[in-house]
């Protein structure tokens, strides 16, 4: 009948999306009897491929789903290719990402079944997040005012694996009927997740010493970033703005030319900074990174979250400076 593919890199949100469509796909029926499910790590495709073409007993419809296709070679898949090319009408196929990189074989297989695609990662544009994390709570069954999702969503962070917990504890302390906010929703939130780099970078080019700070115990801690990560992620911002140095670059076109990347709003965004702070914090932020590598390595006997604490709080101190 149809066949869907669901990605995302986090367990517990893709967990959560194939239970989504396995219960949407068996509705009122018997789920013993309708689904056939492939999980374990040494399943073979030909397995889940004579699944997919036995017809239903008892039911309308069958649901085969298959798990970590990502560990089948081209051979593996060579069969479920050959499958998706004249499916049966009364299989419900759900194949799930994992285990490595998907066979080309099987996603060209699957663009010309027109299968359908269910990316079960949140968005990354703080906007669009937003709308993400207010679907899956009213889904839940749940209310919170805007102030309590914002908390929510800042809270987690890049940690957006960890919302259905949340939302499940809340359901059982609040119920269903209640409008929830930021006091409510606060003493179950437990340890900030990360951010993403651009929150961090953001923060410091507004010249937010302590926000910068706190967004960087936040990535490393919650995170799990290395402190050569957060270097990488700093020297690869600067030395965009590097590039604009002396380029002439007037509009985004041009400023994405001298970056070497697209056009388009991150083009926009840099040059705008560039023209804030200017060349001359640019390149002093450039020697800092630079500094802060030496320390990192040896240079200066400091722990090395106080090496980027202080890399973090100069930054942001040119920015804020630049601006003024």
């Amino acid at each position: 009948m149809a066949c869907y593919y669901i990605t995302g890199d986090d367990e517990s949100l893709l967990l959560t999306a194939i239970g989504d469509l396995v219960k949407q796909l068996v509705g009122d029926g018997d789920r013993t009897l309708m689904v056939d499910d492939f999980d374990s790590a040494d399943f073979e495709m030909r397995s889940v491929v004579d699944a997919a073409q036995t017809s239903p007993f008892l039911t309308e419809s069958r649901v085969v789903v298959a798990r970590g296709v990502g560990r089948f070679t081209a051979d593996d898949v060579a069969p479920l290719v050959a499958y998706l090319d004249d499916p049966l009408p009364s299989t419900e196929l759900v194949l799930v990402a994992g285990g490595g990189r998907v066979a080309k074989a099987l996603t060209d297989a699957l663009k010309k079944a027109k299968a359908t695609t269910i990316d079960s990662s949140p968005p990354s544009r703080a906007r669009e997040r937003s709308g993400w994390f207010e679907e899956q709570i009213k889904h839940a069954g749940l209310k919170l005012d805007a102030q309590a999702v914002q908390l929510l969503a800042g809270w987690l962070g890049e940690d957006a694996g960890r919302l259905q917990g949340i939302l499940d504890t809340l359901q059982s302390a609040y119920g269903d009927d209640k409008t929830l906010r930021s006091a409510d929703v606060a003493p179950f939130l437990g340890d900030a997740g990360g951010v993403p780099p651009w929150d961090l970078t953001d923060a410091i080019d507004r010249g937010e010493t302590t926000k910068s700070l706190q967004l960087l115990h936040r990535m490393m801690r919650a995170g799990e970033r290395h402190p050569l990560a957060v270097m990488s992620i700093l020297h690869s911002h600067y030395t965009k703005l590097l590039a604009l140095d002396g380029s002439g670059a007037t509009d985004e076109t041009s400023a994405a030319a001298a970056m070497g990347i697209k056009p388009g709003f991150p083009a926009k965004k840099a040059l705008d900074q560039y023209r804030k702070i200017g060349g001359g914090n640019v390149t002093r932020a450039v020697g800092l990174l630079a500094q802060a590598d030496l320390d990192l390595r040896g240079a200066k006997e400091w722990p090395e979250e106080l090496v980027m604490e202080v890399l973090v709080a100069r930054l942001s101190r040119l920015a804020g400076a630049g601006r003024r």
